[in-house]
């Protein structure tokens, strides 16, 4: 349809044509070993360590990974707005993700940042970065930041998490 209004082509070769419906099982939820591997790989105190830690211990979006930082937290807790949906989160910051936290160099308003220690242009830069810190890890290829999203809200629910306390900290209505 664009190309005939941009005046490209002067027939629509699509019209007739029904639009495929793919299956998907949506993101790969990484497993505990694909985390564990990680984990064990990017040592406490480096930057592909807090990315991995702040993605599933808060559980956020790539799009909100990458803006969080100390001015969200308060009181052991981190609370913000969501880019995506414009929900308010409210997160516990565990113990483990804490210490991420201080035995990291991070920036002053986020705390993932580029190697120039730059915040993330955006969610999709962060997600290209942190995808080659999964191969690094020696990881498979569909282990991506929004797997651990799923993950994260597996193990909250496993640990005994609420409806309405995961809810909250995933920001679902």
């Amino acid at each position: 349809k664009w190309a005939v209004e941009a005046e490209h082509v002067e027939i629509n070769p699509c019209i007739g044509v029904s639009k495929l419906n793919a299956k998907s099982d949506g993101f790969h939820t990484w497993s505990v070993d694909q985390v564990e591997r990680y984990r064990s790989f990017h040592k406490l105190g480096t930057k592909p360590r807090l990315a991995i830690d702040i993605l599933l211990f808060l559980g956020l979006r790539r799009s909100d990974a990458v803006v969080v930082g100390r001015q969200h937290m308060k009181d052991g807790m981190i609370s913000l707005r969501t880019q995506k949906t414009g929900q308010w989160v409210y997160l516990p910051v565990f113990k483990h993700l804490q210490e991420s936290i201080d035995a990291t160099p991070t920036g002053d308003l986020a705390f993932l940042t580029t190697e120039k220690g730059k915040p993330f242009s955006s969610g999709a830069s962060f997600g290209n970065w942190f995808a080659k810190q999964c191969r690094a890890a020696g990881l498979p290829d569909e282990c991506r930041a929004h797997g651990l999203r799923k993950a994260g809200a597996t193990i909250a629910a496993d640990e005994g998490a609420t409806a309405h306390e995961l809810m909250a900290m995933f920001g679902w209505s």
